[in-house]
């Protein structure tokens, strides 16, 4: 394999990685806790985007519980993107882990 030939993949993987970086920002996942009673809603940078509540879930007498079920959603939520963004990257780099990149 010629010098040529190596940089033309090197330029096809990278524009193959911007591209999966984009999509991977580009991607909104939910993550669920107490049955579906809290629902998180993240985007692929990690952040929370909304949060739903399930009416009978809100109880003031136990405030703790609905603290523990918003976390775990957001857990989930955050868990779904860093899978789905692994995968994503793993398509581009055919398995490889390269540092920075991958999960």
């Amino acid at each position: 394999m010629g010098y040529g030939n190596m940089a033309k993949m090197a330029q096809q993987l990278q524009a193959d990685m911007a591209k999966a970086q984009e999509e991977i920002a580009a991607m909104v996942l939910e993550g669920t806790a107490g049955g579906g009673a809290v629902t998180a809603t993240v985007n692929g940078k990690g952040e929370v985007v909304s949060i739903t509540l399930d009416k009978d879930v809100v109880d003031p007498e136990d405030v703790e519980m609905l603290q523990d079920l918003i976390t775990a959603a957001v857990n989930d939520g955050v868990h779904r993107v860093q899978e789905a963004a692994g995968e994503r990257m793993a398509r581009v780099t055919g398995g490889m882990r390269i540092p920075g990149l991958t999960g």
